[in-house]
């Protein structure tokens, strides 16, 4: 059976580039149509180079691991090892659906015979079969991710906090937020993201205010009493998010952090706490972000 390189190639690339967008819509990532692509065109190329150099078996996985690796870094560059591990967790299922539908596809409308050779399904199937394949996947990817939340709803992932900040405290509602990697970069301390308004009862309001202002170096509006209080605790917190690439959040140190989950109880001592000052959850169920590094 005659094999045409550039045909596997391009057909490697589409597929590539439509499981990556899917795993991005899947995990919630911002998605840049170029990286996106560099990530396809390089997962094709080192498929075709693995096609046409047959390897051992241990080998294969070590290589198809690595290469997985290779497309999500170059496609979503994950900010931590969690968020690679995670990433490549929903590129796999995604993967896995869509290669399980394709294939199923191909079965049911070939009627000609297909083999499986290094990984890729050689034989004379259309487009259309291909697309038909794609939509299937899509839909059982769509219900199956929705049957998860409907299953796993937030309210298994809401847990009491206490946050302690020069001798006063408050407690509130938190969202234990797998996709918090935040930390202060100097001393590597997780940080704990909380809306502005709460603190108000355990922070100077003269430092939530001037925020913005304080970050930027102007420190007139805090008193000389509140420098010798607060100033040591005081952080500033580089951060990236969607729609805003490199921001910078005034964090204050906390003397503890409680976090009560299913009836336990977990204290930690080194937490930084980040200065929110819009509302993080907008039916107000919670009023703070917890990163499972304090869990």
């Amino acid at each position: 059976m005659t094999v045409y390189i550039d045909i596997l190639v391009l057909e490697n690339f589409i597929l590539n580039l439509i499981i990556l967008y899917a795993t991005g819509i899947i995990s919630k990532n911002k998605i840049k149509h170029l990286n996106l692509i560099l990530g396809s065109l390089a997962g094709s190329i080192g498929t075709i180079i693995y096609y046409l150099i047959p390897t051992l078996d241990y080998y294969n996985i070590i290589i198809k691991i690595l290469l997985s690796v290779l497309m999500i870094y170059i496609s979503y560059k994950p900010d931590c090892f969690k968020q690679m591990v995670r990433k490549i967790i929903f590129f796999y299922l995604t993967s896995f659906t869509f290669g399980g539908a394709a294939i199923a596809a191909i079965y049911i409308v070939n009627t000609e015979k297909i083999n499986i050779q290094n990984g890729l399904i050689i034989g004379n199937y259309t487009l259309k079969t291909v697309i038909i394949g794609i939509i299937i996947a899509f839909m059982i990817i769509v219900l199956a991710f929705k049957l998860v939340k409907n299953k796993f709803s937030k309210k298994d992932l809401i847990c009491n906090i206490n946050i302690t900040i020069n001798q006063k405290n408050i407690n509130t509602r938190a969202l234990l937020d797998t996709g918090n990697c935040l930390k202060e970069p100097i001393t590597n301390i997780p940080v704990v993201i909380v809306e502005k308004e709460l603190l108000k009862n355990i922070i100077p309001e003269e430092i939530l205010l001037n925020s913005e202002k304080i970050l930027g170096g102007d420190l007139s509006y805090i008193s000389e009493k509140d420098k010798i209080e607060y100033m040591p605790r005081l952080k500033v917190i580089p951060f990236s998010s969607i729609g805003k690439e490199n921001g910078m959040l005034l964090g204050i140190k906390a003397d503890k952090i409680e976090v009560e989950k299913q009836n336990e109880v977990n204290v930690e001592n080194k937490v930084i706490v980040g200065i929110y000052d819009k509302k993080i959850s907008k039916k107000e169920e919670y009023k703070a972000l917890v990163g499972m590094d304090i869990i």
